[in-house]
């Protein structure tokens, strides 16, 4: 059984004469994580990968381009996002040895080499998805958002949606009025009828 990464593209017909080319096309799905808080590529989607590799002196230059379906979360309104993205990538895979480089230097490009007759490509492709992922996605360009208020929706709530503002310096009395009327309300109880309106109590001529 086979248990290499759907990534991994053999070259064992791929000369090492400089120059020589070979493109091949593959759907993928995609791995876990491939995604950011707020949007991502959903795991076991296709991703379609368009690979030009190229023999150099110092291993094969590795060329893609990127598509794959996103689903994430708009960041105003809170609702569902659908779209594509479309990136692409050039990676150096190098012999084992060809590239010297010192192990001291933090900030020497990290260099990938060859496992055998494989270019293994994944970790090119997440870094290449999730760096142009955006990090503040929208339903659409338009998005009115949520009513700070209430936590409506704006894009349905209409243009009759609003809420009765309170200058603050007045809303301390505007409570302290609300508890008054609530109270009178509740403390209110019948009055009893008057002794001269009962008809025993009636004066006598």
């Amino acid at each position: 059984m086979d248990t290499r990464s759907p990534f991994v593209i053999g070259i064992h017909d791929l000369s090492r004469r400089p120059g020589t080319m070979r493109t091949y096309t593959l759907e993928v799905p995609a791995p876990a994580d491939l995604a950011i808080e707020v949007i991502g590529v959903p795991e076991g989607a296709p991703v379609t990968l368009d690979v030009r590799l190229e023999s150099i002196v110092e291993g094969v230059l590795a060329s893609a381009e990127i598509s794959a379906p996103l689903v994430g979360e708009c960041v105003r309104c809170l609702g569902e996002v659908t779209d594509r993205i479309d990136v692409d990538f050039t990676e150096l895979y190098a012999y084992p040895g060809a590239i010297e480089h010192d192990p001291d230097d933090d900030e020497a490009d990290e260099v990938h080499e060859l496992t055998g007759d494989f270019v293994d490509v994944e970790q090119a492709v997440r870094d290449a998805v999730v760096l142009a992922l955006p990090f503040q996605p929208y339903c659409r360009p338009d998005c009115k958002g949520l009513c700070p208020e209430c936590g409506a929706d704006l894009n349905e709530a209409g243009t009759e949606h609003g809420h009765e503002k309170i200058d603050a310096r007045w809303a301390a009395l505007v409570d302290a009025l609300t508890r008054d009327d609530e109270n009178d309300e509740t403390s209110e109880t019948p009055r009893a009828p008057r002794t001269s309106d009962t008809p025993d109590q009636q004066d006598v001529p």
